[in-house]
């Protein structure tokens, strides 16, 4: 019984540790990709290209029972593709034209977004009075996160503030639509939807989706700027970065799926809480980003927020008395 524990206890602490290992080293490459080239719609679709390439590899092996889905399976899982590409592409986007750490700290308002959809969404999702608190603490700390220090206004690149805020409100309806689809097909042991192969799916449709993102946005210039940003830093770093950034979304995500769907979402909540803060300090250090007073302090207000609300939220909310 003690070495079971123990075993399961070591496989969470290394799920947890490829989850951290990678998604910082994801958001150190991809930020080298996105700023070798001005394409970044292209760099998040050859980033899912490369998860593709890897499930794929797992289900003609037979290392993974490749998922056995209807079409109406596939259908109910469109909607949730589309969100997980506009969530994709927005950060990659948000961390192209501005700071990593910018990005992370605008992505701390994420349950803003999910808490305004649970509340005009059906079915709703209504959190108690507390988590509703501690919203404006994470918008607060965002807020002063985005004044600069000695200055009395707020000074924002607009455009990665756009970008990190369409990523969170595409998470936000993903996890709101997508919860019953996910949790349906992993109960029917016969689709074999495990936490591994639900997240391959949704890869392959997002995937699907963000092919008409690069067609719209960047297909007339892509030659272009390929040749350009080949002349400059060369084509081996430019391929390297862009596929070790895929490599590491995938995976990093891959483990966060298995992490999650084995514990309780108070540990999830916390722990991704201090993923946040350490890809902000790396990618302060690695990028030399400025992190002056007011951007700690308010990142740290908002990172708090998130755990505060997410703390909050696990509380049931009052029950209205029967007459």
């Amino acid at each position: 019984m003690a070495d079971s524990k123990l075993k399961a206890n070591l496989k969470l602490l290394a799920l947890v540790a490829f989850w951290y290992a990678g998604n910082t080293m994801y958001n150190i490459y991809n930020k080298r990709a996105a700023a070798m080239i001005h394409a970044h719609w292209f760099v998040a679709a050859a980033q899912l290209v490369v998860g593709i390439v890897w499930s794929m590899t797992c289900w003609i092996t037979g290392f993974r029972k490749t998922p056995n889905l209807s079409s109406a399976d596939l259908i109910s899982c469109v909607p949730i593709g589309l969100c997980a590409c506009v969530a994709h592409g927005g950060s990659v986007l948000a961390m192209g034209v501005g700071a990593v750490s910018f990005a992370q700290i605008v992505k701390a308002c994420e349950p803003v977004f999910a808490a305004v959809l649970g509340v005009v969404m059906p079915p709703r999702d209504i959190k108690p009075p507390l988590a509703y608190a501690m919203l404006f603490i994470i918008v607060g700390g965002v807020a002063l996160a985005c004044v600069k220090d000695g200055a009395t206004s707020i000074d924002i690149n607009m455009t990665a503030f756009l970008w990190a805020s369409l990523a969170n409100l595409a998470a936000a309806l993903k996890g709101k639509v997508g919860k019953d689809v996910t949790g349906a097909l992993k109960k029917d042991s016969s689709k074999n939807m495990d936490a591994a192969n639900v997240y391959a799916v949704m890869n392959i449709l997002s995937f699907l989706w963000t092919c008409p993102a690069v067609v719209v946005a960047e297909l007339p210039t892509l030659r272009e700027e390929w040749e350009h940003s080949v002349s400059i830093h060369g084509a081996g770093p430019l391929i390297f970065n862009i596929t070790m950034s895929g490599f590491f979304f995938y995976i990093y995500n891959e483990f966060a799926f298995a992490f999650t769907s084995q514990v309780g979402a108070v540990t999830s909540s916390v722990l991704n809480t201090a993923k946040r803060v350490i890809i902000i300090v790396v990618s302060a250090i690695m990028f030399n980003e400025g992190m002056g007073r007011n951007k700690m302090i308010g990142s740290g207000i908002a990172i708090a927020g998130t755990f505060l609300y997410s703390m909050a939220s696990k509380k049931s909310a009052p029950k209205a008395k029967k007459a």
